[in-house]
This record gives C-alpha cells, structure tokens and sequence, in this order.
C-alpha cells in the first residue's frame, strides 16, 4: 500500500515569527516600548523601561488585551514590548513594502550591431541608445559575429568605441569592448540626473 503524503502549503503556515505570550519561556526580560503609562497603571506601580520577571510582564500583557512579544531573542535578555502582535506584523509589512518600492530597479536596453552596420543603421541606434541613456536604462551594446564575420574583430571594436565616443554626454561606460563568445560586449550606465 502506498504511503499518502501531507501536502504543505506555505500560505497556511501562520506560525507566528517572533515568540509571543507563552511561547516565551526565560525567566527575566528586557521590557522596552513607548506605552508604560498604559503599564504602570495595569500594574499599580511606576514602571520603566528595564528587567523585569517574565511572568509579570504576561499578566501585564493579558490585563492590557495585548500580546507580549520578543522583538531582539538574541540580547541578554531578551527585548520584549506588549504591543498588539497584528498591528506589528501589519506595519512591519507595510515598512517592507516601501522600502521595496523605494528601491530602483536597473533596466538593461540591449542595441546589436553587426561587423559591417552601415552609417544610416547605427545612427538609428545611436539616437535608441540616447533615449534609453536619458530615461535612466543601462544600454548594452554589441556587435554579433555570424559565420565566418568573425575574422573582422578589429571593425567591431571599432564600431563599439565609436558608439561610446558619441554617448559620451549621456553615459559612462563601464569597461572597454569585451569579447564573450561570438560577441564583443560593452555596457554603458546613465550619467546622473544631477550633473
């Protein structure tokens, strides 16, 4: 008889990330937060930011309608905070997903030539690449050997060199012609919005 597997599924995995309420298990904590006016007065005392008993701290939290949550495991102790666990995960998600959108991702514009591309093909080009180059792309330029064209590397080089040449106001390049394979490569990155 064949075995039946339990299929995984990681959306339904809702394990929590960081240890809450029972969970934790060591004896003090470092309690931290912005919220000990809300804590001193569940706990009748004045409290401050410090090392407290953990079993305190969860009465605290449970009283509150709180979680109590880990937010550094690897201190000594541990750095807790009674905060409400879904709103953090919810802002935590929300701070990644900015700073996800801050980020700018690099588009790469390929433009190929051939050993023989005649002067009206490469101005074309050439006016292609300045776009790209002022839109904020990365442009990669090459010439392709085919067959037996491969005999003239030396026109390649010279093509791309005078491609760079002509986008020396919109680009930088990032190193000089290259061959890779049956290719003579080059990259040019944008120059900056600034200058």
């Amino acid at each position: 008889m064949a075995k039946r597997f339990k299929r995984y599924d990681k959306r339904k995995d809702n394990t929590p990330q960081l240890r809450i309420n029972e969970r934790i298990r060591l004896p003090k904590i470092r309690l931290v937060g912005n919220n000990f006016e809300e804590i001193s007065a569940v706990a009748g005392k004045k409290l401050e930011p410090g090392i407290v008993d953990t079993r305190d701290a969860k009465k605290w939290a449970e009283d509150m309608g709180l979680d109590l949550v880990e937010i550094n495991p690897k201190a000594d102790p541990p750095v807790c905070k009674i905060i409400d666990y879904q709103k953090f995960l919810y802002q935590k998600k929300k701070k990644e997903k900015e700073l996800k959108a801050k980020t700018s991702k690099t588009v790469i514009k390929e433009i190929r030539f051939g050993p023989n591309t005649d002067e009206h093909d490469f101005e074309f080009k050439l006016r292609h690449a300045k776009k790209f180059l002022a839109d904020g792309a990365k442009v990669k330029a090459y010439v392709f050997f085919k067959g037996r064209t491969i005999v003239f590397k030396d026109r390649g080089e010279l093509l791309l060199l005078k491609f760079l040449q002509e986008l020396e106001e919109f680009g930088a390049a990032e190193s000089l012609p290259k061959m890779e394979g049956r290719r003579m490569i080059v990259m040019v990155s944008p120059k900056k919005k600034g200058k």
